[in-house]
C-alpha cells in the first residue's frame, strides 16, 4: 500500500471515529426527562398557540379537567398544574367556570391553561381585586 493509501485511510478512520463520538454525544444530551418534554410543549402553546374560551368542568387536587370548542370540534381534557400550585387559589373549586386556553393551530388537542409564561385562569377572588384597584385609583 502505498503512503497516499494509508494516509487517505487514517483520515477515513479518523473521520469516522469522530462521527460515531458526535453521535454518542448527541443521543445522549438530546434524550429529556418527562418533565422537560412537557416544560417545553406548555413553552410552545404558550408563545405560538392560538387562544380560545375553555370551560373548567372539575379540579381534583391541582388537575384541571376543562373542555373547548375549536372550529366545531368540542375537546376535553385536562392539566395538571400541581407546578403552579402557588398560583392557583387556596380553595381550587373556585377556578371551575370560564378560563382562557391556548392550543397548537396544528393540533387543536394540544392545549393549556396555565404554563411558565403565561396564565388563562381567572383571577381568584375578582370582587376583591377590584376594590383594591378602586382603592388605588382614589388614593
Amino acid at each position: 500500500m502505498s503512503l497516499g493509501g494509508v494516509l487517505q485511510l487514517a483520515i477515513l478512520s479518523a473521520l469516522a471515529i469522530l462521527l460515531i463520538v458526535a453521535g454518542i454525544w448527541l443521543f445522549l444530551n438530546s434524550r429529556q426527562t418527562t418533565a422537560e418534554r412537557e416544560r417545553k410543549r406548555r413553552i410552545t402553546i404558550s408563545r405560538t398557540g392560538r387562544m380560545g374560551d375553555a370551560t373548567i368542568i372539575d379540579v381534583r387536587d391541582c388537575i384541571l379537567f376543562y373542555s373547548y370548542e375549536v372550529r366545531g370540534v368540542e375537546y376535553t381534557t385536562s392539566q395538571d398544574a400541581s407546578e403552579f400550585k402557588n398560583l392557583l387559589p387556596s380553595e381550587t373549586a373556585n377556578l371551575i367556570g370560564w378560563s382562557a386556553m391556548k392550543y397548537s393551530s396544528k393540533n387543536p388537542a394540544n392545549s393549556i391553561l396555565i404554563c411558565e409564561e403565561w396564565s388563562g385562569l381567572r383571577p381568584a377572588n375578582p370582587q376583591a381585586q377590584e376594590v383594591r384597584a378602586k382603592e388605588s385609583s382614589h388614593t
